[in-house]
């Protein structure tokens, strides 16, 4: 059984989502983000970088156990390891693999900043609001346009592309997001959100999640703890 150490995050739902989507057995290991797990020694072995998520699946390529972080990667794992939402062609393979980029290159870190300076920043600075929001509407007006030609963000076929992608949108109204701009992408959120895989990774450690609103929460995400030396 795959452990999975995560938080109801997007970047947690990814993987979330693809392991329903391939019916693995697994284990969810709640990283509280706001407490503080992510600086903890067990798991910064397995994530360096102490972000979630991370897995251990015990039975590796080679039989062995085989630990992972960087959510972009555990997908492309999991894609080899099932044989499913990666093309088999090397034309389909790099197309979708464009797509992933396009998330974990833009649509993660750019919303991410949409999220922190219109919600979670201290100080509201218009200059910071304005670039990021205007950044995640151009994001969304790529998407929209590929969406407007192709059944699914990579082509044909869903794909990891959709699955990496999907999560970031459902905070649309934090980042100041006006669907009627995006019909074609729409339609497509609205058919991700309803597949039952979805709608069960989505799910997963949400009800531990709580609002980002204590001090010692902000420090641990957005402060000083994210930069002591460990």
């Amino acid at each position: 059984m795959i452990e999975v150490y995560s938080w109801a995050t997007p970047n947690g739902h990814k993987v979330h989502i693809m392991l329903e989507e391939c019916g693995l057995p697994y284990r969810a290991i709640p990283v509280d983000i706001g407490r503080g797990d992510q600086f903890q020694s067990d798991f910064l072995k397995i994530s360096p970088n102490n972000k979630i998520p991370a897995i251990v699946d015990p039975d590796g390529p080679d039989g062995q156990p085989m630990s992972l972080f960087e959510s972009g990667a555990i997908l492309l794992y999991l894609a080899g390891k099932t044989g499913r939402f990666l093309p088999a062609s090397t034309r389909g393979k790099y197309e979708v693999l464009q797509w992933l980029m396009f998330q974990m290159g833009s649509v993660g870190p750019m919303l991410g900043q949409a999220h922190h300076f219109r919600i979670y920043a201290p100080e509201k600075l218009p200059y910071a609001i304005e670039r990021y929001t205007n950044e995640a509407r151009r994001l969304y007006g790529v998407m929209n346009r590929q969406l407007a030609r192709s059944t699914y963000i990579a082509g044909p076929e869903y794909s990891i592309a959709d699955i990496a992608i999907f999560p970031w949108l459902r905070s649309w109204k934090n980042q100041g997001i006006d669907w009627n701009d995006h019909p074609h992408l729409k339609g497509w959120f609205d058919e991700i959100a309803g597949r039952p895989a979805v709608m069960r990774g989505v799910e997963v450690l949400a009800d531990l999640r709580k609002p980002v609103t204590d001090d010692k929460a902000r420090a641990m995400l957005f402060g000083q703890e994210q930069y002591k030396p460990r």
